[in-house]
């Protein structure tokens, strides 16, 4: 049975269409850098580095703390020392000399709160937030738990053991296989390869271990306290000092040592039996924020690969269906910087699939991005890096990761500017130097037994 109500649903077509023709796109808004945001960046007397920013969006406060977390001992692998951070990152938060793990998280989450940690090769990172009132409990339970971890034996065992079998399930991934490989291969022993340790490695630290490390390595001086949110600057970082006043500790936090540089030549081949799909990682070694040519190479890498609209992924997944998914993008660190080429492929299209991302390399050299490209690439590099940054936790993370490679709010608040005055010129500069196929290195994990004919005819494959 019908009724006068019922009616026919439009598809999006006829939804998109008028009498006169299709319905007009509305134009872009325009792109506006942040306004001047109200900060303050100051060290406290224990080495502490403490950022503040005042920004009122809702009234909540984000908290990070970077802590450099290079072996203290100068091991030239860190195998010990990265199974021995690890569980201290996942058990830090586990309890303190006078709250209990249920008391750290109760307490926070009265404050509408959440406090966690992770590790990497290059640093310890606590990332929290709380309601805006809350900020003097959440830097209470920061304050106990640098000071007075106590790492509960039950809790140190439950985590070893939660963390060789996470290990060992993780080294089966294609996606892991092909990280670790490509950083051996970039990095060798240095301990910036190292970014998951072994499974024994971690059966083998003892409670011992951890509270040892966090003695010697988790230090103030040369750490770095980031706040953002609905708070006054001068009086968080007021806050901060009296908070923060009794995590002390002698020397300073440890950095990593300088990694060596990366240098083009074959692409590696991993075998893995009975792969069906292909891992492509590339990489070469390229410029720093901090150089003024990197606004250029960051449009560059935007044209190449480093979005949807890139010529890499136009290529190999919109025209010829190789992958469905296919990015460049930097990789940095207090050293310098990388450009990561990654692509996943099915076995039969590998070779075909290189082959094409080494063209279009070859091509942003030989045919500079168009006007038309680079102000495509222009607007979705100003415009995400408004998104990213509009939310205080965005913020947050960004400027926290600026600190650490010598950069600050500043260049957060001129970058969009330095975009827009990028010439097509400078673009086609940045690609002839920095997108050489010859400057790129890599690996290749899949089955070797079906992959090696073709990409021994293809060359620049080397297969160990």
């Amino acid at each position: 049975m019908t009724t006068a109500s019922a009616k026919t649903h439009r598809t999006a077509e006829e939804i998109g269409r008028t009498t006169t023709g299709p319905r007009p796109l509305p134009e872009l808004g325009s792109q506006r850098a942040p306004a001047e945001l109200s900060s303050v960046d100051t060290v406290l007397p224990n080495g502490l580095r403490v950022i503040a920013v005042r920004r009122s969006t809702v009234p909540m406060v984000e908290v990070r703390l970077r802590v450099p977390f290079a072996d203290p001992a100068g091991s030239t692998t860190g195998s010990l020392h990265a199974a021995a951070a690890e569980i201290l990152a996942n058990t830090v938060l586990t309890g303190t000399e006078s709250r209990t793990r249920v008391q750290i998280d109760t307490e926070l989450a009265l404050v509408g709160g959440e406090l966690d940690a992770v590790v990497d090769p290059e640093r310890l990172s606590f990332t929290g937030n709380a309601l805006a009132t809350g900020l003097g409990t959440v830097l209470d339970v920061l304050r106990d738990v640098l000071t007075s971890a106590s790492y509960p034996a039950e809790e140190v065992e439950r985590e070893r053991g939660r963390l060789v079998e996470r290990i060992t399930l993780a080294r089966s991934q294609p996606s892991v296989i092909a990280r670790e490989a490509l950083q051996k291969l970039l990095y060798g022993d240095h301990p910036y390869a190292k970014e998951m340790p072994e499974a024994d490695e971690v059966a083998a630290v003892s409670r011992e271990d951890v509270v040892a490390l966090h003695a010697k390595a988790l230090l103030p001086r040369g750490s770095v306290l980031v706040l953002v949110g609905d708070v006054e600057p001068a009086e968080a970082v007021a806050q901060v000092g009296e908070a923060l006043a009794a995590w002390q500790g002698e020397g300073e936090a440890v950095q990593l040592p300088p990694l060596p540089p990366v240098k083009g030549g074959d692409v590696r081949l991993v075998h893995r039996v009975g792969a069906v799909q292909s891992q492509i990682r590339l990489a070469a070694q390229v410029i720093p924020r901090t150089d003024e040519r990197y606004p250029a190479l960051q449009l560059a890498n935007l044209v190449y690969g480093g979005f949807f609209s890139s010529r890499l992924v136009e290529n190999i997944r919109e025209d010829k269906g190789y992958t469905y998914s296919a990015r460049s993008h930097p990789e940095f660190t207090i050293h310098g910087a990388t450009l990561l080429i990654d692509a996943d492929t099915a076995s039969d299209v590998t070779a075909a699939a290189l082959l094409e991302t080494r063209y279009e390399l070859a091509r942003m050299g030989m045919v500079p991005p168009s006007q038309s490209e680079v102000d495509v690439a222009r607007s979705y590099a100003v415009g995400t890096l408004l998104t990213s940054t509009s939310s205080q936790s965005g913020l947050a993370s960004f400027l926290v990761n600026l600190v650490a490679l010598g950069l600050g709010i500043d260049y957060l608040v001129e970058h969009p500017q330095r975009l827009q005055t990028v010439t097509p010129e400078q673009v086609a500069a940045a690609a002839l130097e920095f997108f050489a196929p010859g400057n790129f290195t890599g690996v290749l994990v899949g089955d070797a037994e079906q992959l090696k004919p073709k990409l021994a005819a293809l060359g620049g494959v080397s297969f160990q």
